[in-house]
């Protein structure tokens, strides 16, 4: 078997759920399922000396996560004051408005639809609550709402469903874009490169602690995928359905679905850079 500290980005070792860095605690959903590996990665965030907390995407509507996630917090002695949402599929949103009602935080994301509250979140802000720095970095690409916040004290991303903590991530055509996507581990790339990231705070899976092996491989792995792609289309693989069937073959069936999605976003980056004709 290959151990784990060999593998892209050095997925964290030991259960998921707890304390992260200093500042970043995660409570794990119970959603686990293919497309969710272990289940939404829920992230407490605060200064250590602070009695405010941010949380970052609640999870799936499930009653007992969301009180499990207030109870984390006042364990520490934090109020939950702010929620954040990394993008709005539903297991990372769909509990955020029971949340925001338990706890009388507000809702701040990209999307307007998701909002709770008179702020929205935009490329380039920065939270403050309770003392904590967090930044918001646009990550679009997995959907055209999808967001990342830097976490500059403890040298860490939460990257949501951008960068996964094992495996890759979808992007979620038509919403999701290739060419976006590309541009946003780019943009995660400098952050460990001119900022000093060392370690991704992922929405599923374990925490990565090889912030710029991680955005190098995914950028790789996409570079691949495109090169099979094209490929698979010169052989005369023309739908979705038949270049997945080729490039994924080795790929649970299960797992299709998504990987012609993501089939889809390839071909149309294709095609908008002239690689394939109709």
């Amino acid at each position: 078997m290959t151990e784990a500290a060999a593998l892209p980005g050095r997925p964290r070792g030991g259960t998921i759920t707890g304390q992260a860095t200093p500042r970043a605690h995660c409570v794990l959903a119970p959603n686990p399922s293919a497309m969710t590996l272990d289940g939404t990665n829920t992230w407490i965030v605060a200064e250590p000396d602070s009695d405010l907390a941010v949380v970052i995407d609640p999870g799936p509507l499930d009653e007992g996560h969301l009180r499990a996630v207030i109870e984390t917090a006042e364990r520490a002695g934090k109020r939950v004051a702010l929620t954040l949402l990394t993008h709005g599929h539903p297991d990372h949103a769909d509990g955020a408005a029971r949340f925001a009602e338990l706890t009388r935080s507000a809702v701040r994301a990209l999307d307007p639809a998701l909002r709770l509250g008179d702020e929205g979140l935009e490329a380039g802000d920065v939270i403050t609550t309770g003392g904590l720095e967090l930044r918001v970095v646009p990550t679009a690409g997995h959907t055209a709402d999808s967001l990342s916040f830097h976490l500059p004290a403890d040298r860490a991303v939460l990257t949501g469903d951008t960068i996964l903590g094992r495996g890759t991530t979808v992007v979620a055509h038509p919403d999701g874009r290739l060419g976006d996507y590309l541009d946003s581990l780019r943009r995660l790339r400098s952050l460990t490169v001119d900022d000093g990231v060392a370690t991704v705070l992922p929405g599923h899976g374990p925490v990565l602690n090889d912030a710029q092996g991680a955005v190098e491989f995914y950028l790789a792995h996409r570079a691949n995928r495109l090169a099979q792609v094209e490929t698979a289309v010169e052989a005369g693989h023309r739908t979705s359905a038949e270049v997945v069937a080729n490039v994924y073959a080795d790929v649970d069936r299960s797992l299709w679905p998504a990987a012609e999605l993501s089939v889809r976003a390839q071909l149309e980056y294709l095609g908008e850079h002239g690689l394939i004709q109709d």
